[in-house]
């Protein structure tokens, strides 16, 4: 008896596991059938010039139940694209900081409450007349919400999230988040389900404020020292741990309060975004994050049904055209309230022009309580999703109609006016520069410096000294802490692209890798010589054998350390058998030439550069005292006996760029010259003042 029991609960224990090993594959199958039709829809779009957004769209449509019917666990593709949504809000609040936060707070406020209330009234006015107050407010709650993935996403895709319409769609997309705490209440109070007391929504309201501040509380005072731990250890997988588990634990306590999981996470990015820590965990979410915001927009594509579309074409394009219309007109009033420019106005009010993926939440919610019928609810979701699949031709377009618009009613022509194209060139600038801004610091023509070692020190002590502009990325958490009030340095590894983005690559003049890992310095060269062409990378590396593979990556020059040090060992040496330092200079200019080869030279075009493969520019200081000191090009013979040629002269803050062979020298001027290592060697005796009858006899000649 009891061995037939135990058979029987051995049979019900493997068919519960069979059971439970089907969902898991039936689970895995459908996401693998999801990603692959991905796969192929997307370069067809792409193909045809079309958004991958719509192509992600189209294959959840695709593999959705009314049209192949691929895919029936909706509810796990659901889970995940939440998740996409939470890492894509994560990632835009690192690209803020609290400060950047309170700067918006009119926009956040003002823009955001005007955009909310202006388009539930107006489309609770129009739903009135046919459908009712109840539908009517309804309605106008759907409708007013903006898709904050799609929006977010498009904006980081083109880089206008730091443009005046990138940071008003991120302030109203931010109060359309808050304002959904609300609008779940009242939908079942329309319903008649429930009776809520006034008491009970200020206590809904608070209980969420007050979890925003608590939270917020702990990013300033405790995160910051957790952080420094787990960075201190150096383990990656611990870093990917920690920020996950940062994101989606804040985004879930968010969420259990009433508000969104997205708002949760945007708060989570914002609390990272204060830390020095920054750069890596960004660069540590974006896989993830582009991933699971992916299938968000396969799983929107998803709900449509493929029959009721096809059969409902007249009433789901003019619910669609009228969306459109009352969000953009609504959408202009609220950003031009602002004291924004009619240009950035309409851009904004067609960013904001669809659907939000939190109205399918109160649409569903909706047609539970009985507000909706099935009908209007399949018209509504079918509308919605068009206007998502608008939405990256609208952004497009938005740029053309704007300039249209805003030049005829200014000028009576197409092109934009004076100060909207300056905003439009300049989006992420602010107070009038012509640079980006990172922690109040202007970086444009700056030096950056990989690595804060001792040559690194040095490089940032000269750099001060000489009054260029820099920044300087170092990934020991110990040396960040204890140079971050004295010096403009970042914790981040600037193997990554985005590292090398917040430190302003695009715009800098130099890149200096003083770091000792090849295979870091060679990702670091391949994406700085990607995102600036025009930037001078120079390279710092232990030995020779590593010169070909930096130059191929795009180095513009590279120093072996074995190399210099053996110069360094050589001219010591010599200076020991008191070889004046002229002809030691010779030597190793000589040597330098044989062993560098085509690496120093002067950067003038393809065709220059190989007939003058061997000219460099360099600037020299004409010393008090010095034999140039008051005399003319002419009388110092400088191309006809040394074999240079003064290509410019700075004087004070003047510069002449076409010196003549009577331009008197003076001490203090700072001369270009053009010549081969060899021959600058040569003539920097030139430059130099006579040392003093006190000085030792030969200090400082080895160095």
């Amino acid at each position: 008896m009891r061995v037939a029991c135990g058979r029987e609960k051995c049979k019900y224990a493997g068919s519960r596991i069979q059971e439970e090993k089907t969902v898991e594959e039936t689970v895995l199958i459908e996401l693998v059938t999801l990603l692959v039709i991905a796969i192929i829809v997307v370069p067809v779009c792409h193909r045809f010039r079309l958004p991958s957004i719509v192509g992600l769209l189209l294959a959840g449509v695709l593999v959705g139940p009314s049209a192949l019917g691929l895919v029936h666990g909706k509810e796990v593709i659901d889970v995940i694209a939440e998740v996409g949504v939470a890492f894509l809000m994560f990632s835009i609040g690192m690209e803020l900081s609290g400060k950047e936060l309170v700067r918006m707070r009119k926009p956040l406020l003002v823009g955001g409450s005007l955009q909310v209330l202006l388009t539930t009234a107006f489309v609770f006015l129009v739903c009135f007349l046919w459908a009712g107050p109840r539908l009517g407010l309804v309605y106008g709650f759907m409708t007013t919400l903006s898709s904050t993935a799609i929006v977010l996403s498009l904006l980081q895709q083109r880089g206008a999230t730091e443009s005046p319409h990138g940071r008003i769609c991120l302030s109203v997309l931010i109060f359309q988040d808050l304002a959904i705490v609300p609008m779940v209440l009242i939908l079942p109070l329309l319903a008649g389900g429930i009776e809520l007391e006034p008491e009970d929504m200020a206590w809904a309201m608070g209980k969420g404020m007050l979890v925003i501040c608590c939270i917020l509380l702990f990013g300033k005072y405790v995160l910051p020292r957790a952080m420094f731990t787990i960075v201190n250890t150096r383990s990656r997988e611990l870093m990917i741990m920690a920020v996950i588990g940062l994101c989606l634990t804040v985004a879930l306590i968010t969420s259990w309060v009433g508000l969104s999981l997205a708002l949760g996470a945007f708060l989570a990015g914002l609390m990272m975004a204060e830390s020095e820590y920054s750069l890596n965990t960004l660069e540590s979410i974006l896989p993830f994050k582009e991933l699971f915001s992916s299938i968000f927009f396969m799983s929107v594509g998803m709900l449509l049904d493929v029959r009721f579309f096809a059969s409902h074409i007249p009433a789901v394009a003019a619910a669609a055209a009228l969306i459109v219309s009352a969000k953009i007109l609504m959408a202009l009033p609220a950003v031009r309230l602002l004291g924004t420019s009619l240009r950035t106005a309409i851009i904004t009010a067609f960013c904001l022009a669809q659907v939000g993926e939190f109205s399918f939440v109160l649409a569903k919610s909706a047609l539970g309580l009985g507000l909706l019928s099935e009908g209007s609810y399949q018209i509504f979701l079918a509308s919605s999703i068009l206007t998502m699949v608008l939405t990256p031709m609208l952004i497009s377009a938005a740029p053309s109609v704007a300039n249209r618009i805003s030049g005829a009613g200014i000028r009576g022509v197409n092109a934009p006016s004076a100060a909207a194209a300056a905003e439009e060139a300049a989006p992420g600038l602010e107070d009038g520069s012509d640079g980006i801004i990172r922690d109040g610091r202007l970086l444009k023509d700056h030096l950056i410096i990989i690595g804060f070692g001792v040559g690194g020190q040095m490089m940032a002590r000269g750099a001060r000294a000489c009054g260029i502009p820099y920044i300087i990325s170092e990934m020991n958490p110990n040396t960040v802490e204890k140079y971050r009030s004295t010096e403009p340095i970042r914790h981040g590894d600037a193997s990554y692209a985005s590292v090398l983005e917040h430190l302003g690559a695009a715009t800098a003049r130099t890149l200096a890798i003083l770091i000792t890992d090849p295979a870091g310095g060679r990702a670091i060269v391949a994406n700085a010589r990607a995102m600036n062409p025009s930037l001078h990378i120079i390279v710092r590396t232990r030995f020779l054998g590593n010169l070909e593979s930096y130059r191929e990556l795009g180095a513009s020059e590279v120093i072996p350390e074995e190399f210099e040090t053996s110069l360094e060992v050589f001219a010591r040496v010599l200076n020991r058998y008191f070889v004046p330092r002229q002809t030691i200079d010779r030597h190793i200019a000589a040597i330098r030439s044989e062993n560098y080869g085509m690496e120093r030279r002067l950067d003038m075009g393809s065709s220059i550069m190989e007939s003058l493969p061997d000219l460099q520019l360099s600037a020299c200081t004409v010393e008090k005292g010095s034999f140039l000191d008051g005399t003319t090009i002419a009388q110092a013979a400088l191309r006809r006996e040394h074999h240079v040629t003064a290509a410019g002269i700075r004087r004070g803050k003047s510069t002449d760029n076409s010196p003549n062979a009577q331009t008197l020298l003076q001490a203090g001027d700072i001369v270009y010259l053009l010549a081969t290592e060899e021959a600058l060697a040569g003539a920097m005796h030139l430059f130099t003042a006579a040392p003093s009858e006190t000085s030792p006899a030969g200090e400082g000649n080895g160095e």
